[in-house]
């Protein structure tokens, strides 16, 4: 079938979805494009001015490829995404079905899934590839981490998806993005400089402890999230490489961060609504990103001042007003974003409320035993309630249970809507709750919240 007929027909599928309110059409008219066309994805790519930029990474690819779209449409671009976080080849595909409907696009700014992103990667030949991070994450359908570090290698080692123009952004803190980068040309690395957020030890479950050129430990001057941070290999093999693009002065706050950001040493301060450390990588990797945009230069700052207004995106530290409480949403589904979520939820002084929902669908993993690896206890001492739900809450109440915690304040309800009112309920008036939830329980929350008319579908929202 013919391109052009094959998108008439896959856009019907999309209308058809959406009218029979089986979803907001983000992966249906994919699933069909590739079905009638399976070169699609590169085809669309093809009549894409500017090519494509490409964003993967465990943690943070949804808000820092949202940071990157505002730098772009900042410069005037036009420009398609998948703001909605459809991160598979079909995903990818329906985005730029959708987004070439009115005629080509100057730019696409995709997320992608870290285990799609050979095949997305080989179709788009990018001009950009934001590599943020990788930890532990769905181990049932990754593998362990390192499966995924030689996958993203042999990646990076094809030149007929990664051309010699393509630049690569790599997060310098993270030992395993390094090794990647090693060697390579092209190469914009970024990382934190700022050490007055560092933790006193790296955690438990980090996940990049040995040198992947000769094996030795690595160790760490500073650690600031996970593996993350200033490290060096004990052999002497291999170090944190000097960012391009990097944080020098962070100053977190509950509701969001002042952050000045170094570029070829020129530095620009923001102020964002994007609280915690973990958002300071996501602001510094978008800054990185726009070495990558067409036109950038001379308008940096203006880049800069919509990387800075940009809102949280849905479930990342997006807040809803609930009877008078707000409710603050936190993706939580590995143990290093957990843990984060945890720092930024005890960054204030007040007793904390918290509503956590564990999942075990497909795109939660069903293999829920990372939850044995948070850091949960810190949250003991401040905890004023704690509700419990989703399919495994149980699996949750038995892992509180182990860490000490005191079960008069602990209440479980597996069913969503009786688990946001249960908590809202301990939640005085005027006060934050923090719900903590797994992808798919964050979208079993988000469809009570719309059901109640507190916010848009998430596919419906810019």
């Amino acid at each position: 079938m013919i391109l052009r007929l094959a998108c008439l027909v896959a856009r019907r599928a999309g209308w058809l979805s959406r009218r029979l309110g089986r979803g907001g059409g983000t992966t249906v008219p994919g699933v069909v494009l590739l079905r009638l066309r399976p070169n699609a994805v590169a085809e669309l790519g093809a009549q894409l001015k500017h090519g494509a930029i490409l964003v993967s990474a465990t943690n943070g690819k949804t808000t820092t490829t949202r940071l990157i779209v505002a730098a772009a449409e900042a410069l005037g671009l036009r420009v398609v995404t998948n703001a909605e976080g459809s991160n598979l080849e079909r995903g990818v595909a329906t985005a730029l079905l959708l987004g070439t409907g009115d005629g080509p696009a100057d730019l696409a700014v995709l997320e992608v899934d870290e285990a799609a992103l050979p095949a997305v990667t080989r179709a788009l030949q990018p001009r950009a590839l934001v590599l943020m991070n990788l930890f532990r994450d769905q181990l049932d359908r990754y593998g362990e981490l390192d499966t995924l570090v030689d996958l993203w290698r042999d990646l990076l080692d094809d030149p007929t998806a990664v051309t010699e123009s393509c630049t690569l952004v790599l997060n310098a803190d993270d030992p395993n993005l390094a090794d990647l980068g090693r060697s390579r040309s092209n190469v914009v690395w970024f990382g934190i400089d700022d050490a007055s957020h560092a933790l006193t030890e790296r955690a438990h479950a980090a996940d990049a402890t040995r040198c992947r050129q000769c094996g030795h430990a690595i160790s760490h001057d500073v650690v600031l999230l996970g593996h993350l941070g200033h490290w060096h290999c004990t052999n002497g093999d291999a170090q944190r490489p000097a960012p391009t693009v990097r944080a020098t002065a962070i100053a977190l706050a509950a509701d969001g961060q002042a952050i000045t950001v170094a570029i070829d040493d020129s530095p620009l301060t923001m102020r964002s609504g994007l609280a915690g450390l973990h958002n300071s990588y996501n602001l510094t990797s978008a800054v990185a990103a726009t070495y990558a945009l067409p036109g950038i230069h001379g308008h940096r700052a203006e880049a800069a001042r919509a990387i800075a207004a940009t809102p949280p995106a849905f479930g990342r530290g997006e807040t809803v007003v609930v009877n008078g409480r707000t409710l603050n949403l936190l993706l939580a589904k590995n143990p290093t974003g957990v843990n984060q979520n945890i720092r930024t939820v005890l960054s204030g002084a007040e007793p904390v409320h918290v509503l956590a929902l564990l999942n075990d669908r497909t795109a939660d993993g069903k293999d829920v035993s990372w939850i044995w690896d948070v850091d949960w206890e810190p949250l003991n001492d401040r905890l004023a309630s704690l509700t419990l739900s989703g399919e495994r809450a149980w699996d949750l109440a038995l892992r509180f249970r182990y860490g000490g915690f005191d079960m008069d304040k602990l209440a479980v309800e597996p069913e969503v809507p009786a688990a946001l009112d249960r908590a809202i309920a301990a939640t005085p008036a005027g006060e934050t709750l923090h719900a903590l939830p797994t992808y798919t329980a964050m979208l079993d929350l988000r469809a009570e919240l719309t059901r109640r008319g507190l916010v848009d579908e998430y596919w419906s929202e810019p």
